[in-house]
């Protein structure tokens, strides 16, 4: 089968499309998918370049989310079959090829409704903002949520699991084209990051906010400290760097800092669960991979 294969930690120009792989056998528990369609995540960037805490040995076939049809199943599989429409949220093998296995648990069947594009898009991105916003949250009914970077792909699931949860939701992106996706996702307040007023702008519209979902806490935890209400909560999903705060803004509010990580806990992953659907505009197909884990 075709595969990209990663021989060497480091640039995307270690991305390499082999052409001979062996096919994956599924293991007692495991799922053989014919791939239709790959999710491309930044995490796969971080793996790619070394830089990620947990690492696979090399070679490897990056990929987590992908969506397609069952080729095979393990001997010890009950909830599948060949032909069966599923999406992942982890790969054990790799997403970046034409066949990849999965363990049971982190395989899920793929509405008829949804495209193969749609379904990859799901894994990383769904589960991410659904782990944040409904397990660690602690939400209540109308309070107010502020999504950074929200027209990225687990920003636009945040958005729309806010607004399913009865959260009045404001949503930042750093253009007009990503500022009309979430507005046209959901969202009740949308601003620009980039405008150097943004912050008071927030303010002014909602006063202070309950929760804060934070894809770059090293650029803006600081910010985000002040922007919160009394026992306000920020939800740390990525950061590129160290970052320097002032505790006392945390002190004064009683607000808490939560780390979320997917795969620290997966219990709440069944087999049969499917969150909302994914827009098709997070997902990048297989042939653009290269161009897509530059950034």
């Amino acid at each position: 089968m075709q595969a990209i294969r990663v021989k060497t930690f480091g640039g995307e120009e270690n991305l390499k499309l082999e052409t001979n792989v062996p096919v994956p056998n599924p293991g007692k528990n495991e799922v053989l998918i014919k791939v239709l369609s790959a999710g491309v995540n930044p995490v796969d960037t971080y793996i790619r370049s070394g830089t990620f805490s947990a690492l696979p040995s090399l070679p490897y076939t990056p990929g987590f989310d992908c969506a397609g049809i069952v080729e095979d199943v393990g001997t010890e599989v009950t909830g599948f079959k060949k032909g069966d429409r599923v999406y992942t949220v982890r790969t054990t093998t790799g997403a970046y090829a034409q066949y990849t296995t999965a363990q049971v648990q982190f395989v899920n069947h793929l509405p008829d409704k949804l495209s193969f594009a749609q379904g990859a898009a799901i894994g990383i991105p769904y589960y991410t903002a659904l782990k944040a916003l409904h397990l660690r949250s602690g939400f209540k009914l109308g309070e107010t949520v502020l999504i950074h970077g929200a027209s990225g792909a687990v920003g636009i699931a945040a958005v729309q699991i806010s607004k399913k949860l009865g959260l009045r939701v404001v949503g930042t992106a750093g253009t007009k084209d990503g500022m009309d996706l979430v507005k046209k996702t959901g969202a009740d307040f949308v601003f620009n990051h980039r405008d150097q007023g943004y912050v008071n702008a927030i303010k002014d519209a909602v006063g202070g906010v309950d929760i804060i979902l934070e894809m770059l806490a090293n650029v803006n935890l600081q910010t985000d400290l002040e922007l919160l209400n009394v026992r306000g909560r920020v939800l740390v999903i990525g950061c590129r760097g160290n970052v320097e705060i002032n505790p006392r803004l945390a002190m004064g509010r009683e607000a808490s800092i939560t780390g979320i990580a997917l795969f620290a806990s997966t219990d709440h992953i069944s087999a049969n669960s499917t969150p909302p659907p994914a827009g098709a505009s997070s997902i990048l197909k297989r042939e653009k991979t290269t161009v897509a884990t530059k950034h």
